[in-house]
C-alpha cells in the first residue's frame, strides 16, 4: 500500500519531527510512505475575505500538484464525517482491494484547504470539531493510519 500524507507548511519543533519519524519507522513494514510539506503562504494578520481565499487557492494548487493522480485522497476538514479507528481501517482495506491501494491524506493550513482541494477530496474526514495545530495533526493522521494497519492485522496495539 502507498500512503502520501500532504500538508502545508514545515514542522519546525525537534519533538514533532521526532514523533513523525517514530510513526513513519512503524509504518515501513506496512506501507510505503511519502510525507510531502508543500510550503505554506505568507499572509497578513488581518486580512480580508478575499486575501484569505486566495491563500487557499495558491495553497491549494500547490496540494494538487503533490497528489498522485491514481490516489484516493482523503482530506482532514472539519465539516468531514468523523470515523472511529475502525471504519478508518475498514475504509482503507476496501480500497486497498477494490482502488489500488494508494491514498494522500490531506493536511490544509492555517486558513484550511481550498475548494478545489475538497472537491478533488474522495472523503472528508475529521477529528471532531475542535481545532488542532497542523503539526499535531500529522502525528495523529500518521498514528492513525498506523493503528489502521495494525487492526487489519489483529496485531496488539489497538485497545
Amino acid at each position: 500500500m502507498q500512503i502520501q500524507l500532504i500538508t502545508v507548511g514545515k514542522l519546525k519543533e525537534r519533538y514533532w519531527n521526532d514523533a513523525v519519524a517514530e510513526y513513519a519507522k512503524r509504518l515501513g513494514p506496512y506501507a510505503k510512505l511519502d510525507l510531502r510539506e508543500v510550503p505554506d503562504e505568507k499572509a497578513p494578520e488581518n486580512m480580508s475575505a478575499a486575501e484569505a481565499e486566495q491563500v487557499k487557492v495558491r495553497e491549494g494548487e500547490r496540494i494538487l500538484a503533490a497528489i498522485k493522480a491514481d490516489a484516493h485522497v482523503i482530506a482532514l476538514a472539519i465539516e468531514g464525517e468523523t470515523w472511529t479507528s475502525e471504519q478508518l481501517a475498514s475504509h482503507m482495506d476496501k480500497q486497498a482491494v477494490y482502488g489500488g491501494g494508494a491514498f494522500a491524506f490531506v493536511i490544509g493550513g492555517s486558513l484550511g484547504l481550498s475548494s478545489a482541494v475538497l472537491a478533488r477530496a474522495d472523503k472528508k474526514l475529521s477529528f471532531g470539531r475542535m481545532t488542532y495545530p497542523h503539526q499535531m495533526m500529522k502525528v495523529l493522521v500518521l498514528e492513525q493510519v498506523y493503528r489502521a494497519f495494525k487492526i487489519l492485522r489483529g496485531e496488539p496495539y489497538h485497545k
